[in-house]
């Protein structure tokens, strides 16, 4: 009975907290805010910046921004045309790279990039960083961080938002925060993770095509980090994503749409 009564709660609780994905039309959960979500990111990307090497007057380095500019202006555009430019409320652009071996990047809620310097052979070019700095940018329009959060606090029993799980178990929320940011690891929330990982896919392609950069390249890049994989523990990058080839196809099914884009 205590656990039908937990079902029927938690249905409820999904039903009166649920949010749309403007840009694709996917339900999720949603118990946070940007208000709430936004101050935590900021905060801890500047902690980030300030225990790490952060790399600047380089060529890598000046690339990470160039192609972080023309993604983010071509997010906004989008938003805009679309009539959703009010998700971009509270973002501050930010986009660094960082000297680290890790095969990996991460977009923080409100624009706040970080690019590992071991990912940058596997991009190549300006377009290979496209491919990664759109997907990355994705996960922070379509609200994936605050949605994982939202997961979390559920699975945890905190429902009563971030301040009042601040207030219950500090320790716990922001462990919780770094997990939906990407920065940590919870084999149970992983199934979430790779839809959202195909849907950030899908944006990030329309993103970078507006952007100036051909989509097509796209699969190319994921071939080279399925290759980087073989025979050895993946990289952090691809921990939690789909399968290589399942991955390629669905961007290879989109393509068309995102050409439209990039021809445009």
């Amino acid at each position: 009975m205590l656990k039908r009564i937990s079902v029927l709660l938690f249905a409820g609780l999904f039903f009166y907290s649920c949010a749309t994905v403007p840009l694709s039309g996917r339900k999720q959960l949603s118990l946070v805010d940007n208000s709430e979500v936004l101050p935590m990111s900021f905060q801890q990307y500047n902690e980030v910046k300030g225990e790490s090497k952060v790399v600047t007057g380089t060529e890598d380095g000046e690339s990470v921004v160039r192609v972080g500019k023309r993604i983010a202006s071509a997010v906004e555009r989008y938003l805009n045309d679309n009539g959703h430019g009010e998700i971009l409320n509270g973002f501050e652009w930010e986009f660094n790279l960082i000297q680290d071996d890790q095969v990996n990047a991460w977009c923080m809620p409100g624009g706040k990039v970080a690019f590992y310097t071991g990912i940058m052979p596997v991009c190549q070019d300006e377009a290979g960083i496209a491919v990664v700095m759109g997907h990355e940018v994705a996960h922070a329009i379509a609200s994936h961080a605050r949605e994982r959060m939202s997961q979390g606090m559920v699975a945890n029993g905190l429902l009563g938002g971030v301040q009042a799980a601040m207030g219950q178990n500090p320790t716990l929320t922001e462990s919780i925060f770094m997990q939906a940011v990407g920065m940590g690891s919870q084999v149970g929330m992983l199934k979430f993770s790779r839809d959202q990982e195909l849907e950030a896919d899908q944006l990030g392609l329309i993103f970078m095509a507006m952007a100036g950069y051909d989509p097509r390249v796209a699969p190319e890049f994921w071939q080279r980090m399925e290759a980087k994989s073989s025979g050895e523990a993946p990289p952090e990058f691809l921990s939690t994503h789909p399968g290589p080839n399942r991955r390629i196809d669905e961007l290879n099914n989109q393509m068309p749409e995102a050409l439209k884009y990039y021809k445009n």
